[in-house]
């Protein structure tokens, strides 16, 4: 995503004209769903023969969109409709298993109902971007950035902690630090989020916030690559499925990383509290 942003002395400073790269977007995001659909189909209980095989589907279908993806530098009208029927499906095949699961009408296996809420929600994020990029104040979509995705990096430290093998103490204590700092920064990026519904001229405590985010976001991020090469080597233990959910978290947490670098410039530009 990247933006333009009108001078501070205009009315029109506060309208952050944000332009979406929906190819770029879609490319990230069709890499993710093909992902989710490996993780549940190796999540599920062996005997759910026909769960497992429709999540393969998945995983093949976002394989092609994606490739089709790297193959054209525009997003043309019919991919825009293959890919929105896409994560459509998925977003209804992600909600029917976690349905199932809470009705107990299907083994849990190793995907926790949390999880599957997780990646229906970034599913759904995804579907958003692709079908209705509304541009807001970039103060709003700053909030907003930040509430959808702190929720987000907590619960990835959450999953990481359950998936540790108990023996692993200093790791599981690392990730337990985690999970406390960004549960603080998730309550108060909402209490931020709540205030600014006042519309107040300026608002000098989300830069401060927003810088403490990135410094903690990117000690996270740092802490997943290192997991991830533990994984790859063959030093960690625990019941991870595959090396590739951690590279997966972690590029989660730059693309967090890379919202906030774009929408700064706009946030800062704005605040005439600066002057």
């Amino acid at each position: 995503m990247s933006s333009n942003y009108d001078g501070h002395n205009s009315p029109l400073c506060r309208k952050c004209i944000c332009e979406f790269n929906r190819l770029e977007e879609a490319r990230f995001w069709s890499r993710i769903m093909m992902e989710h659909a490996l993780f549940i189909k190796l999540g599920l209980p062996a005997d759910e023969p026909e769960l497992i095989a429709e999540a393969q589907v998945f995983e093949e279908r976002f394989h092609r969109l994606l490739n089709e993806l790297n193959r054209v530098k525009k997003l043309n009208p019919e991919l825009l409709d293959d890919l929105t029927a896409a994560v459509e499906d998925i977003i209804a095949f992600k909600a029917k298993i976690l349905r199932l699961q809470l009705q107990c009408k299907i083994l849990p296996g190793s995907n926790y109902p949390l999880l599957l809420d997780h990646i229906r929600r970034e599913a759904e994020r995804f579907l958003g971007l692709l079908t209705s990029p509304v541009p807001e104040e970039p103060i709003v979509l700053l909030l907003q950035q930040e509430v959808f995705w702190l929720r987000i990096m907590k619960e990835h430290i959450e999953f990481i902690i359950h998936l540790l093998d108990p023996s692993e103490r200093e790791l599981i204590e690392q990730a337990e630090a985690f999970r406390k700092t960004f549960s603080r920064l998730l309550e108060t990026a909402r209490d931020l989020q709540s205030m600014q519904r006042t519309k107040p001229r300026n608002f000098s405590d989300v830069l401060p916030f927003t810088m403490n985010v990135i410094r903690h976001t990117v000690e996270l991020r740092n802490f997943k690559a290192a997991a991830h090469e533990l994984a790859e080597l063959c030093e960690l233990l625990g019941i991870v499925a595959s090396p590739l959910l951690l590279d997966h978290v972690r590029r989660e947490a730059d693309k967090f990383l890379n919202e906030l670098d774009n929408l700064l410039p706009a946030v800062k530009s704005c605040d005439t509290s600066r002057e």
